[in-house]
């Protein structure tokens, strides 16, 4: 797995993501989701029949299957603190699947790229915090972006 340590538990720790997806006429939709990390890849989804008719399911079924996704948090204000990770990757779909909402029907996002920045919490301001950009599964490692 391509994530640090830092990242994993910094995922681990969030309930909530967006994901973005592509309609078949170019609309992008961002939706705000749970979500599940194993060692490999990022699960979404749920449980119900309804679930195949959500957009991202469509999109993806549809081919659009480059996704995005962004699990985020603001910390404080007063000093202002944001921290998080930006995911870009690849959907597949649908999938069944014992998954953390139960039996259901999930999409597989297997990570490509990611960007993560402040995760560990420090204040913002005159501080410039670097940010990282990993690519995964290619064996290319990590480099550094500013």
């Amino acid at each position: 797995m391509s994530f640090t340590d830092e990242e994993i538990a910094y995922l681990r720790s969030q309930p909530l993501a967006r994901l973005s997806t592509v309609s078949p006429d170019g609309q992008p939709d961002a939706v705000p989701l749970a979500f599940e990390l194993d060692e490999t890849c990022l699960w979404v989804g749920g449980v119900g029949a309804g679930v195949l008719t959500t957009r991202k399911f469509r999109n993806v079924q549809a081919g659009n299957t480059k996704v995005a996704l962004v699990v985020d948090d603001l910390v404080s204000l007063d000093p202002f603190i944001a921290r998080g990770i930006r995911i870009y990757g690849r959907a597949e779909g649908p999938i069944e699947r014992v998954g953390m909402m139960g039996p259901g029907i999930y999409l597989r996002i297997t990570p490509t790229v990611s960007w993560s920045w402040n995760l560990a919490g420090e204040p913002v301001g005159d501080t410039w915090y670097p940010s990282r950009r990993a690519t995964h599964g290619t064996g290319a490692g990590r480099s550094a972006t500013g």
